[in-house]
């Protein structure tokens, strides 16, 4: 069975989701979709809007075959990484090519490019390392050193969201997994960084923006959400009283900063060496988690950054496990979240020939990795009174979701 790796957040799973994942399956002819999806954390620092259950049954029962989880180290990291994580995972379940949206929309652009880059990798490397110590942002740095290696703002524009992470996954799939091919979708009508609803295909900024400032299910928020994702993010408001934003966990964040020693926030992922008494004095002076990043926010500290490393102090994340698990280059184990039976049939074709388990719950293995994740899920359900935490945490420990015609098993 041919099958086509998608790597998503679905925060929340929208229209724009809808047509990558139906365009992805006629480009690449493939008869399972399997999703690496972000758990509690993902990419740009922040949390889900919903939890990573609610929003793999969207996904499930949108059309997606089979949802696995990308470990939250990986999640919560820059382009490169998040896209290695990625690609590992995706790796280890055999798939035959990997579908990725993009400003840009042509393929070849990207693997002449990713061909350049494999060439010209050390100077790259020494470029970044050097624009990084002159106090340049990563994004900034790292799009001077791609032009000191010939690859200008040409034929991909690696200025823009979807193209660098698109580069990205062409780049590892290169380094790692030669045997899958790469593709790409157009992405159409709204831009990543959209605040604004305009019709049905919207961004995901643009509807958590709404959703989240008005607390509720509006009509323009409907407008661009399928039934399926509009019931899963009514459902867990209801069951939880809340939608997730960072502002939720700005006491426990304010907390942690509060009481750790500098030396212990100079241990946490990437908090470089002379920011922890930056932090510290900071966090003195702010008193919401919009407060706390606009008086650290700098030219060299984007918003991003500052959110991933405020996610690795909430969830403890340690320079040194961080950097061994990161520097990995086969994943450990593949994480089950759902499947409907086109899913569970491809499942049961690959699992013959895999060399690393595939786990349904947390508990069937000791992996820091899954440690890590572990940490992510209590961190993500802290601010829950004690038996709705207990009960969502309890998920962990649950077989996978099931479904079958658009119902549960």
């Amino acid at each position: 069975m041919k099958a086509c790796g998608l790597v998503v957040e679905y925060n929340p799973f929208h229209y724009g989701h809808l047509h990558h994942l139906e365009q992805s399956k006629k480009e690449t002819g493939a008869a399972c979709m399997i999703a690496v999806m972000s758990g509690p954390f993902l990419q740009r620092g922040e949390p889900a809007i919903i939890d990573k259950w609610s929003r793999a049954r969207a996904a499930l029962e949108s059309g997606v075959d089979l949802v696995v989880e990308l470990p939250s180290l990986f999640a919560v990291e820059h382009s490169d990484l998040f896209s290695k994580g990625a690609v590992l995972t995706l790796k280890e379940l055999g798939i035959d090519a990997l579908c990725f949206g993009s400003e840009h929309g042509n393929i070849t652009s990207f693997t002449e490019a990713a061909k350049v880059y494999a060439s010209s990798q050390k100077e790259f490397d020494s470029q970044l390392h050097e624009l990084l110590s002159s106090g340049l942002s990563f994004p900034e740095a790292a799009r001077h050193a791609y032009q000191s290696i010939g690859l200008t703002e040409g034929e991909v524009d690696l200025a823009k969201p979807n193209n660098i992470l698109g580069f990205s996954y062409v780049k590892q799939l290169l380094k790692y997994a030669p045997e899958v091919k790469a593709a790409t979708i157009q992405r159409i009508s709204s831009d990543y960084h959209d605040e604004t609803i305009t019709g049905e295909i919207a961004s995901a900024t643009s509807i958590r923006k709404e959703l989240l400032s008005a607390c509720s299910m509006t009509a323009k928020a409907a407008q661009a959400l399928p039934e399926t994702t509009r019931t899963m993010l009514s459902d867990y408001k209801r069951k939880t009283k809340q939608w997730h934003d960072w502002e939720l966990y700005f006491p426990f964040l304010h907390y942690r900063i509060l009481t750790m020693s500098a030396t212990e926030l100079r241990n946490i992922h990437t908090v470089e060496e002379g920011l922890e008494n930056r932090i510290k004095r900071v966090a003195k002076q702010s008193g919401t988690f919009r407060e706390l990043m606009e008086n650290m926010k700098t030219k060299r500290y984007t918003w991003t950054r500052l959110q991933r490393m405020f996610t690795h102090i909430l969830c403890n994340t340690k320079k040194d496990e961080a950097e061994a698990l990161l520097s990995l280059e086969k994943m450990p184990y593949v994480r089950i979240l759902g499947m409907n039976e086109t899913g569970q049939a491809y499942l049961k074709e690959v699992r013959r020939e895999a060399d690393v388990p595939f786990i349904n719950q947390i508990q069937q293995m000791d992996d820091p990795l899954l440690r890590m994740d572990e940490r992510a899920s209590n961190a993500y359900y802290s601010n829950f009174p004690a038996q709705l935490k207990q009960y969502m945490l309890q998920q962990e420990l649950q077989p996978p979701l099931r479904i079958h015609d658009n119902q549960d098993e």
